[in-house]
């Protein structure tokens, strides 16, 4: 070992050897001594354990170039990091070894805020792990970051089964991603390790299994593998005192004042715990329209927009990321010319939204008019509300009576235009701006296997789910990934492991639905 050390030191440069005999280091407790190079190198050779065109000498050169005397333990580890990262660009090997890195300095934090160690490296954590997980439940417990359920779990039985070789498993952004957004912490100290955060996330999904702990190591084994990823929001709140798990609402905007700001509401405690939202705004009238309780016109759906807007900044994801929310209207909407201009960065900022996405609600017989050159009007949906909750033919039918009430002069407002040339301003502001999105109303419905309770109004934030809403139903859907990749062998797509990591994703779903922490009475509804 001292033969290996001196050998170590020899292939640093003359610059580096000099550099860091004159060093001393700040420990955590104020004391100092002298920079310890042997344990410098077993660091850094152990992240460069078993990859290929990385060489720990060279990031232990560079990161002694940028050290001084006096410098605190915490900025030598930091140092160390910034120096494998920037070196990623040459080798990607080196992603692995700054995550390696920073894998030492997290144990460090969260083992001494436990009180299992003061630090370790990574061979240490098969013991480690072990005796960790108990003290983290305990102390995320104490201080009421973690639900008490989970020491309801054979605590022993679950560390034992915690792999540390799959901390080897991140890159540096992976891992970095978690430190930042996804780990208990308190007072800014993290104290959840990369494999007790999903042994938690697994514990979380399992509580209301019969039998939970061998439930939560099957869920552990297949998250810790990333062969399934849950989504963020059951990553940030499994295992929480409030499980908000689900990852999107859908919800439909009543037109009345109660209902509209009721629905802002919604939205604002739906975001707090992570949500992602989908709001349908085509039933709310439009500029102009009139009010029977007041005798006066309609602001339209503008102004409502910018109070949703400014929600979504004001009440973002738990403090952890950016509220997200996307609003939807029908392209029959006398207010659709203004909503397009939404995200436009030039005009009004009264009537614009820079921080929410939107999108349009296209029926089929929009899409027929521009193809045929044709005329549009365009409606306050308080003069036509059944067009609302109508798609296909019978969309059709009753969109041309209105058309005709219209021109006889039984409807007073709408407008008439060419429809190629709202679609040219669609397209022109998605080409300027990426807003709003194309979504069609009708072969969502029509495709939808659920007709018989309901109708689909809009998307999710994402635009990757289709479930119907109205104003007792906010719809809800819990996503995950399958990592399709982990699941092809030489011999292509292995189908016994996918079924198999299938099953069990698909069992974590459906917890997800028992589970889940319900901010609104509409989404437990639905």
């Amino acid at each position: 070992q001292q033969a290996a050390k001196r050998a170590a030191r020899a292939a640093l440069s003359p610059a580096a050897q000099e550099a860091a005999t004159g060093i001393t280091v700040v420990q955590p407790d104020g004391s100092r001594a002298p920079l310890d190079l042997d344990r410098l190198h077993t660091i850094v050779s152990e992240a460069c354990t078993d990859l290929t065109d990385v060489a720990d000498n060279e990031i232990i050169d560079e990161a002694l170039k940028n050290l001084y005397d006096g410098v605190t333990a915490e900025e030598l580890s930091t140092s160390l990091v910034i120096t494998a990262r920037t070196m990623i660009e040459q080798e990607p090997n080196y992603s692995y070894v700054a995550a390696r890195l920073l894998c030492d300095n997290l144990r460090s934090e969260a083992l001494n805020f436990l009180g299992v160690a003061t630090s370790a490296t990574q061979a240490d954590m098969a013991s480690l792990y072990a005796r960790a997980l108990p003290a983290y439940i305990e102390r995320g417990v104490e201080l009421e970051l973690l639900s008490p359920q989970l020491k309801e779990f054979d605590l022993e039985q679950l560390g034992r089964a915690l792999l540390p070789e799959r901390d080897l498993q991140f890159t540096y952004l992976g891992l970095q991603t978690l430190y930042d957004r996804y780990f208990i912490h308190s007072d800014e100290v993290r104290f959840e390790l990369p494999q007790i955060f999903f042994m938690r996330v697994a514990m979380g999904l399992a509580t209301e299994e019969a039998d939970k702990n061998s439930r939560a190591i099957e869920f552990y084994e297949l998250l810790s593998s990333f062969d399934y990823m849950s989504s963020t929001p059951t990553l940030f709140n499994a295992g929480t005192l409030r499980p908000q798990l689900s990852s999107c609402y859908l919800t439909t905007v009543p037109d009345d004042l109660s209902g509209i700001y009721s629905a802002i509401h919604d939205n604002a405690m739906l975001s707090k715990f992570a949500g992602g939202l989908g709001n349908d705004w085509t039933p709310v009238r439009a500029l102009g329209a009139y009010i029977k309780g007041t005798n006066g016109k309609s602001q339209g759906v503008v102004p409502f927009l910018k109070v949703v807007n400014d929600t979504a900044v004001a009440v973002n994801q738990g403090g952890k990321r950016k509220g997200a929310v996307c609003s939807y209207l029908e392209t029959w909407h006398l207010d659709i010319e203004e909503f397009v201009e939404l995200r436009k960065n030039t005009g009004d900022d009264r009537r614009r939204t820079h921080d929410m996405n939107t999108a349009n609600w296209i029926p089929d017989l929009f899409m027929k008019r521009v193809f045929d050159d044709g005329e549009w009007t365009l409606f306050s949906p308080n003069d036509v509300p059944d067009l609302h909750d109508l798609y296909g033919t019978a969309f059709e039918q009753r969109y041309q009576q209105y058309e005709e009430m219209a021109r006889s002069g039984e409807i007073k407002l709408f407008k008439t235009l060419k429809a190629a040339n709202l679609w040219r301003k669609m397209l022109g502001m998605l080409f300027e701006t990426g807003h709003p999105w194309m979504t069609f109303k009708d072969p969502c419905n029509l495709r939808s296997p659920q007709q018989h309770v309901g109708v689909v109004h809009s998307s999710n934030l994402c635009t990757e789910i289709t479930l119907n809403t109205n104003k007792d139903e906010i719809a809800v859907c819990n996503l995950g990934s399958v990592n399709l990749p982990r699941h092809i062998d030489e011999n292509g797509l292995n189908l016994d492991k996918l079924r198999k990591t299938v099953r069990t994703a698909v069992r974590m779903l459906d917890n997800v639905i028992d589970i889940n922490y319900y901010t609104v009475p509409q989404a437990k509804n639905s």
